[in-house]
C-alpha cells in the first residue's frame, strides 16, 4: 500500500542556516515539493508571530507547529472539516498541548530564585540584547520575544548547576528542552507528540495512510526524529549529531543546514532510485 508523504522540519539550523538564517539553498527543492503537493510542516521552537511571517516569506500554506510542540496552527479551510479538540483563533484552527507562558514564568519565579545569576530569561531580554545573542534582525527579534507557551532561558552558569536546575524544575512540573542556544522551560510537550497528532489528522482527513519524514539538527528535535517513519539528521556547524534512538530508517546529511536539507530531500523524496529510503517505505506519490 502506498502512503501520503508528510515532511516535518525543524527551522533554525535545519531549513534556515545557523548563522545567517537564509534558506536560499533549499528554494529549488521546496518548489519541487510544492509542485508535487507534498506538505512541508514547520515543527520548531519559534513563536507563532515568527512563523506567521516566515510562512509567508518561504511560501508555505500548510499547518505549522510552534514552541517545541506546544501548539499547532492550521489555516482555516486547509482541511474540509475542522479537527476535533481545536479552537478558532484569527485565521487558524489551534490545538494546544500545555499551559500558557505565564504559568511557567510564575513557576520559575517561585522555585528558581537560587539560580538567578545562572540564567537570563527571554522575558527580561530587550530586542537589542536578543539581537546580540542570536544575530537576529531587530524585526525578527521582536517577533521571537512574543511567546505564548514556554520561557526560553540562556544558561550562563556551570554545567553542574544546570543539571541541578533541570532536576528542580522537573520536580515541580516543568519540562526542559535543550535547544540550539536556549533551554526551554514549559509543559510536557515535544515535537514528536505534536507531529503524531497532526499526522493522524492528515490521515483521517485524506482517508489514507501517511508517512512522516522528519528533519532536524539538534537534541530538541530528537522526539520528532525518533517518532518519524524516516528520520533525517542535518549536520550542524556548532555541535555533533545528537544520539538518536529509533528502529526506523534514519540518515545524516553531509552538508550543513539548508544545503543538507535539500541534499537529503533530493535523496529520499525526489530520487527515482530504488535505493532511496523512502522508496523502501513503499511511499507513493501525492
Amino acid at each position: 500500500m502506498t502512503t501520503r508523504p508528510l515532511i516535518f522540519t525543524d527551522i533554525d539550523g535545519t531549513l534556515l542556516d545557523h548563522f545567517d538564517y537564509s534558506f536560499s539553498h533549499a528554494i529549488e527543492v521546496i518548489e519541487a515539493l510544492n509542485e508535487r503537493k507534498i506538505p512541508i510542516i514547520a515543527n520548531t521552537s519559534k513563536t507563532f508571530a515568527e512563523m506567521e511571517k516566515l510562512q509567508q516569506t518561504i511560501g508555505f500554506n500548510s499547518p505549522f507547529i510552534s514552541e517545541n510542540g506546544a501548539a499547532i496552527y492550521i489555516p482555516i479551510g486547509y482541511f474540509d472539516q475542522q479537527p476535533q479538540d481545536t479552537f478558532t483563533q484569527g485565521y487558524y484552527w489551534v490545538k494546544e498541548f500545555c499551559q500558557p507562558r505565564k504559568y511557567w514564568l510564575d513557576l520559575l519565579k517561585q522555585h528558581a530564585q537560587a539560580f538567578n545569576d545562572d540564567f537570563i530569561g527571554f522575558s527580561s531580554l530587550s530586542v537589542e540584547a536578543l539581537c546580540e545573542i542570536t544575530d537576529l534582525s531587530p524585526g525578527n527579534a521582536k517577533l521571537a520575544l512574543i511567546r505564548n507557551y514556554a520561557e526560553p532561558v540562556l544558561w550562563q552558569g556551570s554545567e553542574a548547576n544546570k543539571q541541578v536546575f533541570i532536576e528542580l524544575m522537573t520536580r515541580v512540573g516543568a519540562h526542559i528542552l535543550q535547544g540550539g542556544r536556549f533551554l526551554h522551560v514549559g509543559g510536557d510537550t515535544d515535537k514528536g507528540k505534536a507531529m503524531q497528532w497532526l499526522a493522524d489528522v492528515y490521515s483521517k482527513q485524506y482517508n489514507t495512510p501517511v508517512t512522516t519524514i522528519a528533519l532536524g539538527d539538534s537534541g530538541n528535535d530528537n522526539a520528532m526524529l525518533e517518532a518519524a517513519d524516516l528520520a533525517i539528521q542535518i549536520k550542524s556547524p556548532v555541535h555533533e549529531f545528537p544520539s538518536l534512538a529509533t528502529k526506523n530508517p534514519s540518515i545524516k546529511s553531509s552538508e550543513f543546514g539548508p544545503k543538507g536539507w535539500a541534499e537529503c530531500i533530493k535523496q529520499t523524496l525526489l530520487s527515482s532510485s530504488a535505493e532511496s529510503p523512502v522508496k523502501q517505505l513503499s511511499l507513493g506519490g501525492a
